[in-house]
């Protein structure tokens, strides 16, 4: 095939409105397409706002807007029918859609050579995999018989996806979700900054969750552990960046509970890792109650040098080395995760050993320029 079609297409079932996860991600997997010749198309549910078009310009990427395309929609499986008619790519890759969908076929007879699926699913709380039922595994290996490979975020993920055998095992790999290093170091000196900006007090400790604000998250288990931690703690203080359904929900809990001089809520902020959001931490928490199949949030906070404290859930154990980046604790268990947070709180030593521990792991591990280097390997280029 002609080197012009060079090109990989990737559909992210987001809108890109600011430069998280999601969005330094693509601007990598575009910068290292780049460097080897190859072109890529980046399509979004929504056209990227303006400091994210600038963030993700390079002469080799081409954006697309393709909405719903997370969902079954025909307007959605049309559109992406004319990307791909319009690019010719050797490659597409699926980020945030739904794993049953017309996709896969439509890029074959597209001329795709290859054709990838990113597994990034939650699974609800206790959730427990079985095999799925002859049916369902007949159909979905003739729907989505032409995808070439399936990466799992985590072993956990690729867990539940293998047990449920909906596709050949052989397909399945493991990439770990990662995190631009480099630009967790700037943000590294602009803590103080973050804090003026959100006028949270400067002698207070500062205990963060960066998620949605959904029950799914753990926030209200977060604010009752709060109420312990302040009682014992006054100085502490929680930031919960994100935004949400729930938000409302949390800022009264946080009045009732009598806490709410010490919770500050600042929405979504535009860029947490270069705006000081985790240098502005001393803890960084993950209290997801749902079988979190990842949870981006940690592995920025440890290469921020932030020691964690998360549920046992899902994938979480994978990437906080309990006693080492930080600590576990059980779901729900709001004692738990006080007296966590307190010997945190109280052991600045403590906090400074296992944000270095984090932080070395997180460079070994979860460095997404490492990653995405894998995931080059698979595309064969």
């Amino acid at each position: 095939m002609s080197s012009e079609n060079n090109t990989v297409v990737s559909v992210f079932g987001f809108a890109p409105h600011r430069i998280g996860s999601g969005e330094i991600f693509a601007r990598e997997l575009s910068r290292q397409l780049a460097a080897r010749g190859w072109n890529s198309v980046l399509c979004f549910l929504s056209p990227p706002t303006e400091a994210v078009r600038i963030f993700l310009d390079q002469p080799s990427v081409s954006i697309e807007v393709i909405e719903d395309c997370w969902q079954l929609s025909a307007k959605a499986t049309l559109r992406l029918f004319e990307v791909l008619r319009k690019y010719r790519p050797r490659v597409l890759h699926l980020y945030f859609t739904g794993f049953l969908s017309a996709y896969p076929w439509l890029a074959k007879v597209s001329g795709a050579e290859k054709i990838y699926f990113t597994d990034q699913s939650s699974q609800a709380e206790g959730f427990v995999p079985t095999r799925a039922p002859l049916w369902k595994r007949a159909a979905m290996r003739v729907i989505n018989g032409p995808i070439t490979g399936v990466i799992s975020v985590s072993g956990y993920g690729y867990h539940i996806f293998t047990t449920r055998d909906l596709l050949p095992k052989k397909r399945f790999h493991i990439i770990y979700n990662s995190v631009d290093i480099e630009r967790a170091a700037l943000g590294a000196g602009r803590g103080e900054e973050f804090r003026r900006r959100y006028q949270i007090p400067p002698d207070r400790l500062v205990v963060t969750q960066v998620s949605w604000l959904i029950p799914e998250k753990g926030l209200d288990d977060l604010l009752i552990a709060a109420r312990e931690v302040v009682a014992a703690e006054p100085i502490a203080h929680f930031v919960l960046a994100g935004d949400g359904s729930h938000r409302p929900n949390l800022e009264q809990s946080a009045r009732e509970l009598g806490i709410e001089p010490h919770v500050t809520f600042t929405g979504n902020v535009q860029d947490p890792l270069a705006e000081g959001l985790y240098a502005a931490s001393d803890v960084v928490c993950q209290m997801s109650r749902w079988e979190e199949v990842f949870g981006y949030v940690n592995a920025e906070a440890m290469a921020t040098g932030r020691p964690l404290v998360g549920t046992r859930v899902g994938g979480i154990p994978e990437i906080i080395d309990d006693g080492k980046s930080g600590f576990l604790v059980p779901r729900r268990d709001t004692q738990a995760m006080a007296a966590r947070i307190l010997d945190l709180l109280r052991d600045p030593d403590l906090r400074r050993r296992m944000g270095e521990s984090g932080r070395r792991i997180a460079t070994e591990k979860f460095n997404q320029r490492t990653n995405i280097g894998q995931l080059m390997k698979l595309y064969g280029i």
